[in-house]
Parts: C-alpha cells; structure tokens; sequence
C-alpha cells in the first residue's frame, strides 16, 4: 500500500462534522492519546512484569499512523510530503547516517 492512498483511504472515515481546525486539534489529540496507550504497553512490560503485547502495540501503531495521516490532512499536506520533508531533515543533520557528536551538537533548525 502507498502511504497516499492510506491517507486517502482512512480519510474517508473521518468525522465530516469536523472543521479544518478541528482535524488538526483532533489529529494532535490523537496521536498524544495514542502515543501515551503505546509507551504504557512498553511501561507494563518494562517495570511491572507484564509480557510485550506486541499485537496490541500494533494495533496502537496503527491508530498513530491514523491520527498522523488526519493531521496531514489538517495541513492541506500529503502524508508522503511530511514523510520527506523528515527523511531530508535527517539526511541533512546526519549526512554519513547517525552520528552520537552531531547528535549531541546540532544546530536548532536541523
């Protein structure tokens, strides 16, 4: 699947009620909430003894990628342009792949 068409696709099941404003506060709602569902997943694992339920960080995976595709859509943006635009950022602030210096001194815009 081309992540165009995901976005397009999961689109269709937005709330039409929703103003464009609303999708954006909607979509950075989201994925906070989801993002929070995933590290508490790791967190039971980690520190209270709880097996990696990798099928359920899957599914909350999938809900961050859902949010992120509306939060695109909030932009007027496709996904893959964000998606680019992060991998030339990367590429710029780690041109011969990551680097622990760079990482540690670089600039605020990159």
């Amino acid at each position: 699947m081309r992540i165009d068409d995901y976005q397009k696709e999961a689109m269709t099941l937005l709330n039409p009620a929703l103003t464009e404003q609303d999708v954006l506060m909607n979509s950075l709602m989201g994925l906070c909430g989801e993002a929070g569902e995933a590290i508490d997943l790791m967190k039971k694992h980690l520190y209270q003894g709880h097996e990696l339920d990798r099928a359920k960080l899957v599914k909350e995976l999938g809900d961050i990628a859902w949010y992120l595709a509306e939060a695109a859509t909030g932009l007027d943006m496709l996904l893959s342009e964000i998606l680019q635009g992060n991998l030339d950022k990367l590429h710029k602030r780690y041109p011969q792949g990551f680097d622990t210096q760079r990482s540690q001194h670089r600039e605020q815009d990159a």
